[in-house]
């Protein structure tokens, strides 16, 4: 009895080149419906990845546009604080230091008041670049040379009555 006794080896029916032959019909329908769903569902979620990407580029722009506005404010921020400490430091002064210091550093302050006005207005004119299909609108542009020109009015204005008034 030297012959071998193992049982014998049965083909796998998953296998490739297998034939199934028990496989209903049915079966295969189902299957092939599932292969269908989950292949659409991969198309959906290729397509929402670059329908997020999109979303992301777009909201990237917001935030740029946002930021240059925020800087814009900083720079009038800046501008009126100046102003308002060139006009104190002349007043505050008055009686304290020399009539000159006061008004050379009522002066300072105003003329740089002055320089953060203009330079608050070309920075947001020069600063962004167009982008597309934004979802907010940036400040007006028309709008910002006037009234940072009526502030710069207002900036002269107090230099004159820091060098002419008492």
């Amino acid at each position: 009895m030297t012959a071998d006794r193992r049982p014998a080896r049965r083909k796998n029916p998953t296998a490739p080149g297998a034939v199934e032959a028990t496989a209903p019909r049915g079966e295969l329908h189902e299957q092939a419906r599932q292969i269908r769903r989950s292949a659409s569902a991969v198309e959906r979620s290729t397509d929402e990845l670059s329908d997020s990407a999109d979303r992301r580029t777009i909201l990237a722009g917001d935030r740029t546009l946002l930021a240059a506005e925020r800087t814009y404010a900083a720079w009038v921020r800046t501008a009126l604080a100046a102003l308002a400490s060139g006009v104190g430091a002349r007043a505050l002064m008055k009686g304290v230091l020399p009539v000159l210091i006061g008004k050379l550093t009522g002066s300072v302050l105003v003329i740089f008041a002055g320089f953060c006005l203009v330079a608050a207005v070309w920075r947001e004119i020069q600063g962004t670049g167009e982008v597309a299909h934004r979802d907010i609108r940036p400040l007006p542009k028309a709008l910002l040379v006037p009234i940072n020109g009526f502030l710069l009015l207002v900036a002269l204005a107090a230099l004159v009555g820091i060098w002419i008034g008492d």
